[in-house]
């Protein structure tokens, strides 16, 4: 074989590589074993139950961003509405001062509130991205900062505790957010594998105004995907509110960079067009791997963000590179 054709064969090789839907999982494998030696504890069974129970929330809420970022928009608010949510349905059932408080409808409703919040939050970014035309990040930005001051103003930046023990069991109890976690990536894969409004979510995302023409209900769609952005933002925060057992207005304000580094990271592009449930849920586990490893090393939480930031960095070149070299219908 000639030189020319070795190069062309590599070339080719490392192009399955880069756009195969496994490049990120190979790449949690290969992170696992050049870690694990230096890291005690990391391979162990009760470090894995911790691993699972910190990456299912994440993966809900990210799942959520896929959609946005489909689109080729971008939602930051997605934290604040977890913060939101937490408080809104540990207002509604905590056992001291909730209008729900010791009812055996506590746990539904509670529950109920706090998906309704989440989406009329999201059903509020998508009126105002299509209605007034604003662009998303501005609009997903100011909401950040609106609804993140509306629950600390709600609470007076205190927390809510006494909550439903079978409220506290949906997030509380690893194998039930398992569950939970299962269904909605499941509904998610479908609905883009096989419902015409996945099928929307993808041509607005490549190109929104040859959809329009095409007769695709451009800003219903966008409108949708920021509802269901909300509301997988309030799956996320049943499920971190029942790990924490406590209602806060701060709740998951510090994970903004993992849910849009993990999606990212995944292969989602941020052009638009692009994004799968599965890459999704390896670029949340490469995500939560980082995070775990360093956690177990004793790093400062400075080194921490240093090392995600430039992860996802790396991961944004990536997407770049990707769009530009890859297929068009990925």
């Amino acid at each position: 074989m000639s030189d020319a054709a070795t190069a062309r064969s590599w070339r080719a090789t490392a192009a399955r590589v880069l756009f195969s839907d496994y490049f990120v999982l190979w790449l949690c494998v290969v992170y696992v074993a050049v870690v694990a030696p230096f890291t005690p504890g990391f391979l162990t069974l009760e470090n894995a139950g911790n691993l699972l129970a910190t990456l299912l929330p994440l993966f809900v809420v990210a799942l959520g961003q896929t959609l946005v970022l489909i689109t080729g928009g971008i939602d930051l608010s997605v934290t604040s509405i977890i913060g939101l949510c937490s408080i809104t349905g540990a207002l509604a059932m905590n056992d001291d001062t909730g209008w729900l408080a010791r009812s055996p409808m506590a746990m539904p409703v509670g529950a109920g509130v706090m998906l309704a919040a989440g989406a009329l939050v999201g059903g509020f970014n998508g009126t105002a991205i299509t209605r007034f035309r604003m662009p998303p990040f501005i609009v997903t930005l100011a909401s950040m900062m609106g609804v993140s001051g509306a629950a600390v103003w709600l609470t007076q930046s205190k927390t809510i505790n006494r909550l439903p023990d079978a409220f506290n069991a949906l997030g509380g109890k690893t194998t039930i957010a398992l569950v939970i976690a299962l269904v909605v990536g499941i509904s998610v894969h479908v609905m883009l594998s096989r419902s015409m409004f996945g099928r929307w979510l993808y041509a607005v995302g490549h190109n929104a105004r040859t959809a329009r023409v095409s007769g695709v209900p451009v800003n219903g769609v966008i409108l949708g995907a920021y509802i269901c952005s909300g509301v997988l933002a309030a799956v996320a925060a049943i499920l971190y509110t029942g790990q924490a057992e406590t209602g806060s207005p701060v709740l998951g304000q510090r994970i903004l960079l993992d849910v849009i580094g993990a999606t990212v990271i995944g292969g989602t592009s941020l052009f638009g067009g692009r994004g799968k449930v599965l890459w999704t849920l390896f670029g949340v586990l490469f995500l939560k791997l980082v995070d775990n490893s360093l956690n177990l090393l004793s790093l400062s939480l400075f080194t921490l963000t240093i090392v995600k930031g430039v992860v996802i960095l790396l991961a944004a070149l990536l997407d770049s590179l990707r769009t530009r070299l890859g297929p068009a219908d990925r």
